[in-house]
């Protein structure tokens, strides 16, 4: 979706939202064209690392701050899942599906504290301690084990979905979850914390001598970033019944959404922004 604006009024083009309208059709119909499992199954993960490059793009992109380690986020949402639906008691089918807005949520309230730590640092000592705190929660997976099973994992409820569409329910939540993010970056890049995030990635202490409050537009990037991501984490863990925490805090997975993002041009979010080297 793209914005007019003249002064102070702002408005969606009529061709921005029959866009956004056919790309939501397109969402929804693919399942029911493509029918066959392996066919949906590669759309559950294709959809979902659309979701995780346009989510990382709101930090790394906007903001040019090249994180390496949201597969700590994504890890987060998948525990939180698996947790909620054995230790809390949530259950199967899709009362799950509840739990993802409370996910990506208390994510991103719970980042904000080491965010501030870790935004004091720039470039690539910002990508060495972003990835440090992915490895860190893993470790941490790994020795809770009263709480994540440890190296055994925890496993999520079998959810009792229909065997001929078993993999729908997952999708439809992906796609939700892509569009819903697709929207946050529109907003993001058409209001004033868009502008302000591109002057923090263009010249930060310009920014901040100019009056911008590059702290805080820097808190609410990665704050918004991780939460989304950590949705998508936490259907993830309830598609796939199982969360290990090898699998769940991969560098793999957070450079694959990274790469997802610069191979799709910036298009994720409708930005040409580019992390600093």
């Amino acid at each position: 979706m793209t914005r007019a604006h003249t002064g102070r009024d702002f408005r969606i083009r009529p061709a921005g939202a029959g866009q956004a309208a056919a790309f939501v059709a397109v969402l929804a119909a693919l399942p029911l064209i493509l029918g066959q499992h392996w066919q949906v199954n590669l759309l559950v993960f294709t959809v979902m690392y659309a979701g995780l490059a346009a989510s990382w793009n709101i930090l790394g992109g906007y903001a040019g701050y090249p994180a390496l380690g949201h597969g700590a986020f994504f890890g987060i949402g998948a525990y939180a899942m698996a947790i909620g639906t054995t230790h809390l008691g949530v259950g199967g089918g899709y009362r799950p599906f509840v739990l993802i807005i409370p996910i990506a949520v208390g994510t991103a309230l719970a980042v904000i504290p080491v965010a501030r730590l870790l935004l004091r640092t720039r470039a690539a000592a910002f990508a060495v301690l972003t990835i440090t705190l992915m490895f860190m929660a893993q470790t941490l997976a790994y020795n809770i084990r009263g709480l994540t099973g440890g190296s055994q994992g925890i496993s999520a409820p079998l959810a009792p979905f229909p065997a001929a569409t078993f993999e729908r329910p997952f999708y439809y939540a992906m796609a939700i979850l892509l569009a819903l993010t697709l929207a946050v970056c529109w907003v993001v890049r058409t209001s004033k914390l868009g502008l302000a995030l591109n002057a923090v990635r263009d010249d930060e202490d310009r920014a901040r001598g100019l009056g911008v409050q590059t702290e805080l537009v820097k808190l609410v990037a990665f704050a918004v970033s991780a939460g989304l991501t950590a949705a998508f984490g936490a259907v993830w863990a309830y598609y796939l019944t199982f969360v290990y925490p090898g699998f769940a805090f991969d560098p793999l997975l957070a450079l694959g959404a990274i790469l997802r993002r610069f191979s799709a041009g910036g298009a994720a979010c409708g930005a040409r922004s580019s992390a600093r080297p």
